[in-house]
């Protein structure tokens, strides 16, 4: 099969046809927000379906066509939808109250948890999101170091606030994000996988450099795993400098009982999270070494202020105590093994169709990127076929089978084999409609 593509009408043409109740909501969305969205990451050409409930790893929309869902809330989903422990949990907790302006004794059980399972996090402080978390890290390795310049990696997310939408070079398209110039000239950008290049980039801002933020595997930007020694370098040379190693767990944390840091055996010195952690309600979390985590203590005259009025939320705390609890070791080697077998046969698949594809999957996360090198950093993201996974996207709805447009995906721990299966069937129908 050629990988030459055309613009399939047909495509959009069916899903239009099996949606016409998301199309009116979506319609209707138009007049009250802006481009009928308040999630960007939701936007998709012609319009999202509109969800109406899920239950285990499928998910139902207002039409009434049923998905297996491989997107579970962007990673957030890993017990899938209504699972019976979480809901009891939230059931149990909404008799007793939603909030209230006094801590609990469920935000102490949740940051021990998280503690016994992340050995690098002597306090932790508990957000309403995983950008929420990642600002406040940044602000807190600001302060602890006195420093003001932040490193990122070039095809990383970390959020929606300023310093992880801002680029090194604030040029026009910048200042058109809102992002002010005096932002982006304290960023320092860096290529992932290549550590000689990080070292020296490293060096020469050494006594300026607050911290390096990282996705330890880059998940939003292609599901991009480290090359061997890329972590250990990066972790020696921000050591050597003093400067704050922040691992930006939000979604890597998925990949094992004690997170990518435990996977990697890497120590950093701030971590963030949230996702998984929440079990499917808002929830950020940043953790680290206590002398770092000091600056948020009230106690202190110049401590760093942090409110936030659903901070460590009764619903959430027990919502993610129920799910943490779930998650084994077992389990996590069980979904890793479902998404080997699930790379496998896609890779078949591929194979068998002539069709030049990656499949990048680390632990239960998978990304297809249509490309006939290997996806290891931003530059080969950019270079792969993402119109084509954008259709294929779309072709997969319309065959039951849900991921994102840049096709990112992961597991739940309801999906069997036959799930696995669904979905390379549902790829290969909607390849066959999109490649003549």
């Amino acid at each position: 099969m050629s990988q030459s593509h055309v613009t399939a009408p047909t495509i959009t043409e069916r899903y239009i046809e099996t949606t016409p109740k998301s199309h009116a909501l979506h319609e209707r969305a138009m007049q009250s927000l802006p481009g009928g969205n308040t999630r960007t990451t939701l936007h998709m050409q012609p319009y999202p379906f509109y969800f109406d409930h899920g239950v285990g790893c499928r998910v139902y929309d207002v039409d009434g066509s049923e998905r297996i869902d491989f997107l579970n809330n962007y990673t957030s989903l890993i017990l899938g939808h209504a699972h019976p422990q979480v809901v009891a949990a939230v059931e149990q907790q909404l008799r007793r109250g939603m909030s209230m302006a006094a801590p609990t004794e469920l935000e102490i059980a949740l940051a021990e948890t998280l503690k016994r399972r992340l050995p690098s996090i002597d306090l932790l402080r508990f957000t309403n999101s995983g950008s929420e978390a990642t600002l406040m890290a940044l602000r807190a390795a600001r302060a602890y170091t006195g420093r003001a310049k932040i490193a990122k990696f070039a095809g990383s997310y970390h959020g929606s606030h300023d310093y992880a939408a801002a680029e090194p070079t604030a040029d026009a398209a910048t200042q058109r994000m809102g992002v002010p110039a005096a932002v982006a000239e304290t960023l320092v950008m860096l290529p992932f996988n290549d550590a000689a290049a990080v070292e020296q980039r490293i060096a020469a801002h050494r006594h300026e450099l607050a911290a390096v933020i990282i996705e330890p595997v880059i998940g939003a930007g292609g599901v991009i795993a480290p090359q061997p020694g890329f972590l250990e370098a990066l972790r020696a040379i921000t050591t050597e400098h003093g400067i704050v190693l922040i691992f930006d767990e939000v979604i890597a944390f998925r990949l094992g009982y004690h997170g990518a840091q435990g996977y990697f055996g890497i120590k950093p010195d701030l971590t963030t999270l949230g996702k998984i952690i929440g079990g499917g309600l808002p929830v950020g979390a940043i953790g680290g070494r206590a002398e770092i985590m000091a600056v948020f203590d009230p106690h202190r005259p110049d401590h760093i202020g942090h409110g936030g009025t659903f901070n460590a939320n009764p619903l959430t705390m027990v919502a993610g105590l129920a799910t943490l609890e779930q998650l084994t070791p077992q389990v996590y080697d069980q979904l890793a093994a479902l998404a080997r077998e699930l790379r496998q046969k896609m890779r078949a698949l591929f194979d068998e169709l002539g069709i030049a594809a990656q499949i990048n999957q680390i632990g239960s996360l998978f990304n297809i990127h249509f490309s006939d090198q290997p996806v290891i950093d931003y530059a080969t993201v950019c270079a792969s076929d993402r119109e084509l996974i954008g259709q294929l996207q779309l072709a997969a709805l319309n065959n039951g089978v849900a991921f994102a447009s840049r096709g990112m995906g992961c597991l739940s721990t309801p999906m069997t084999s036959h799930e696995i299966d669904a979905c390379v069937t549902a790829i290969r129908r909607g390849l066959h409609d999109l490649i003549p």
